[in-house]
């Protein structure tokens, strides 16, 4: 849900953060119980250290920001247009034959006051990002600029506080609130609302021959955030089953600087990239979401005034977590798993099949967390689409005071106030840590040396080894989203033999259009 810091967009760092289980004996929450959660770890007071001796060679950071707006301009017209995304650092990094340089990040001119960035793209100097006595998070979620607190009631939402603020241990307590409140209605609810997309599938395949899997999933998410976290059905509310149009319209409002629509470059870059859309547009739209999360949070407001949050900041914290956070998440993760999944072929099918249906009529015939837990393959698999594809592709964080930073190679000086930009999916497919980095292994993460391999698994602003709690800024919802990634692998191998995809892009995430469903044979 909301309390990470970063976004899961195409060009953004967020971070989901929801639901999480309670342990027992056979309910344990994917690898840690909720109470790793809801830590009464504070955020303690940093203070400056020197640099950490290194054994490396220090070098000076290679790279330079160009000319005053010249500079960053070229930089925003190579990372969006003339390079795209990957070749934009990918050459950057050829250039200068290093993994940590210097360069300017969107959107710049005239969103963001200053787009220069220290840029980090391998595994090692990585984790910096996640350190909060190295780094601040304050007001960095979306990189280099911040959306217009219009967009958010005139709160600075949970994602954009650093631990050291007071507010941020208030806010990421009602989020761990909700998340252990509603444990209980996490698997039924998806299941119910999966089921859902799945008929729709078949349908869609039985009249046309090819069914939009993004479509159905928005709705298909939407509905299961709302009736497993608020026990509330949108459809039986005036929201109706607008949710998900009016989410997409109100993140394109907070992100549209950093996003691509598609449109022709004359008219996107001044439109999106250049000057912000102004929030009174989206007034309504937001209102009516806010109205639907009001109506349907009662006793985890109760719970926020408990804590000393009025009932108006922590409504709009708890739709940001549900809707930018959770939400977006599901939105981009599911399809991209679907695609690496789908792209495996049916040798893989059939042994998540096989594994998945065993278990579960091991299990009485029901999904339980102790059943998951044995299910090694369809765990790998997640964790292996979340290495490859990280939703959370952004990092930012600003330097607390002189730091050294290394790389694999070399260590590098970064002054105190500096901004740190960390690309993840170049960190995740560091070929320094992993075998063969850039496919898709499904079995990667299975036994103990894959296990060992999980702490370089990053996309949760922290490593997957590790647990969110209040001083730090590690995605508060880490492991549900992990379970409901896992329950959409284990619901669809129990009522499908093998599938086959069409792979588009989109402005967020893949595209993904379902041209072949088998049913179960076995």
């Amino acid at each position: 849900m909301a309390s990470s810091s970063s976004l899961g967009f195409p060009s953004l760092q967020l971070q989901f953060q929801s639901p999480r289980k309670s342990s027992s004996s056979t309910r344990r929450f994917l690898v840690r119980p909720i109470s790793a959660s809801v830590s009464e770890i504070t955020p303690s007071s940093v203070s400056a250290q020197p640099p950490e001796p290194t054994n490396l060679p220090v070098k000076k950071i290679p790279g330079d920001y160009g000319l005053p707006f010249v500079g960053p301009i070229k930089d925003r017209l190579d990372y969006f247009y003339n390079q795209g995304r990957n070749e934009f650092f990918k050459s950057r990094v050829q250039k200068h034959q290093s993994t940590v340089f210097r360069v300017n990040m969107p959107p710049g001119p005239f969103i963001s006051k200053n787009p220069q960035v220290v840029v980090l793209l391998d595994g090692k100097s990585f984790p910096v990002l996640f350190d909060v006595s190295k780094v601040e998070k304050k007001d960095l979620f979306t990189g280099t600029y911040m959306p217009s607190l219009e967009l958010t009631g005139g709160y600075r939402i949970l994602s954009y506080l650093d631990p050291s603020e007071p507010k941020h241990d208030k806010l990421k307590r009602v989020i761990f609130y909700l998340l252990k409140s509603s444990r209980d209605s996490v698997l039924p609810e998806f299941h119910s609302s999966y089921t859902e997309l799945f008929e729709t599938l078949e349908s869609k395949l039985a009249d046309k021959g090819k069914a939009n899997f993004v479509e159905a999933n928005d709705q298909a998410a939407f509905n299961f955030l709302a009736r497993s976290l608020y026990r509330a059905n949108p459809a039986d509310t005036p929201l109706g089953l607008d949710g998900p149009k009016l989410v997409s319209k109100w993140v394109l409002f907070n992100l549209g600087p950093l996003l691509m629509l598609g449109l022709p470059k004359f008219i996107e870059d001044p439109l999106l990239h250049t000057f912000r859309l102004p929030p009174f547009l989206i007034k309504k739209d937001y209102q009516r979401l806010y109205d639907f999360f009001y109506q349907s949070s009662g006793h985890v407001l109760d719970e926020a005034e408990r804590l000393g949050v009025s009932r108006d900041e922590a409504c709009h914290n708890l739709l940001f977590a549900t809707c930018f956070n959770s939400f977006g998440g599901m939105k981009i993760l599911f399809p991209n798993m679907l695609k690496w999944i789908g792209r495996a072929g049916v040798k893989l099918h059939t042994q998540l099949a096989e594994e998945i249906r065993s278990v579960v009529r091991s299990n009485g015939g029901k999904i339980t967390m102790g059943g998951m837990e044995q299910m090694p393959l369809m765990k790998s698999v997640v964790y292996e689409a979340f290495r490859i594809e990280p939703p959370v592709p952004l990092q930012y964080g600003k330097a607390k005071t002189d730091l050294v930073i290394e790389s694999h190679e070399a260590a590098f000086k970064v002054k105190e106030g500096e901004m740190l930009f960390g690309f993840q999916p170049f960190a995740t497919k560091d070929s320094k840590i992993f075998e063969r980095a850039e496919e898709f292994v499904a079995d990667r993460f299975v036994g103990e040396d894959g296990e060992k391999l999980l702490k370089h698994v990053l996309w949760s602003n922290g490593p997957e080894t590790e647990s969110p709690t209040v001083g730090n800024k590690q995605c508060a919802g880490k492991d549900f989203v992990v379970l409901a990634s896992r329950l959409l692998v284990v619901e669809f191998f129990l009522r499908y033999d093998s599938f086959e995809i069409e792979v588009g892009s989109s402005p967020l995430g893949a595209a993904i259009t379902v041209t072949s469903l088998k049913r179960a044979s076995f």
